[in-house]
């Protein structure tokens, strides 16, 4: 698992594609923070703190995570591999996890160049030091958490078609009604006393709640059974070239 697990990340980083889609990600979340006129821009606010990036990252992570992860079965199935693959020693669930495990190390990767923003504002604060970090860090955790569950989207949308456009489009789809989906929902009052219920079914309820800078366990929970979901769906979308 460990062999599939690095060859999917030489793959990604092999390519151009791979290269350009973390500068978009760098790229978006900086013009936002540090130049564009928004309520995000950190030297137009006076404080130092980057809420911003917490609020922007996720809305980028829509379509990133679909861009890293559409490849992840789509091209097997359209080049032929998916056999051959399917033939190594490993089971068909240790073979999703290895790409979906590559596709959050490949996150990571994105996020690791955002902690010059923090030192940034570290630097900017009156006095020096002078900020939350205990929620920049919580935030960090959360950002991670979210885009795991994006990738499980992610690698399950990738196992229902050999077009990774189809693929990248539903990715984007399911992970934007888990995100956006319930919140919209929940804003229209229509349920009475389970609208907090269908908020809490939400990502972006327990994405929040873990952005304060307090790890929840009920969030871990939240976001652990999501990402499981999806690759129990993975595995039974996949599952169905035996029959």
């Amino acid at each position: 698992m460990y062999a599939l697990y690095l060859k999917e990340i030489r793959s990604f980083l092999s390519s151009i594609t791979g290269y350009v889609v973390i500068l978009v990600f760098l790229v978006s979340t900086g013009l936002f923070l540090w130049f564009f006129p928004n309520d995000f821009n950190i030297l137009d606010y006076g404080y130092a703190n980057l809420d911003g990036l917490f609020v922007v990252a996720p809305i980028v992570f829509l379509f990133l995570v679909p861009a890293i992860t559409m490849r992840s079965f789509s091209e097997e199935k359209k080049t032929g591999t998916i056999e051959l693959l399917f033939t190594r020693p490993l089971s068909d669930m240790k073979i999703i996890i290895a790409k979906f495990l590559a596709s959050v190390t490949l996150i990571l990767i994105s996020l690791l160049p955002t902690l010059v923003y923090y030192f940034s504002v570290y630097q900017l604060g009156y006095p020096v030091g002078n900020l939350d970090s205990g929620s920049i860090w919580g935030s960090y955790i959360g950002l991670l958490f979210l885009g795991s569950a994006f990738a499980s989207v992610g690698v399950f949308a990738s196992s229902l078609s050999d077009n990774q456009v189809i693929s990248f489009i539903l990715a984007i789809i399911i992970s934007s009604f888990l995100y956006l989906g319930f919140e919209f929902i929940y804003s229209l009052d229509l349920f009475g006393n389970i609208d907090l219920f269908i908020r809490s079914l939400g990502i972006s309820s327990h994405y929040s709640s873990i952005s304060r800078g307090v790890v929840d366990t009920r969030d871990v929970i939240y976001f652990l059974s999501v990402i499981a979901l999806f690759l129990y769906l993975t595995n039974f979308s996949l599952s169905r070239r035996k029959w």
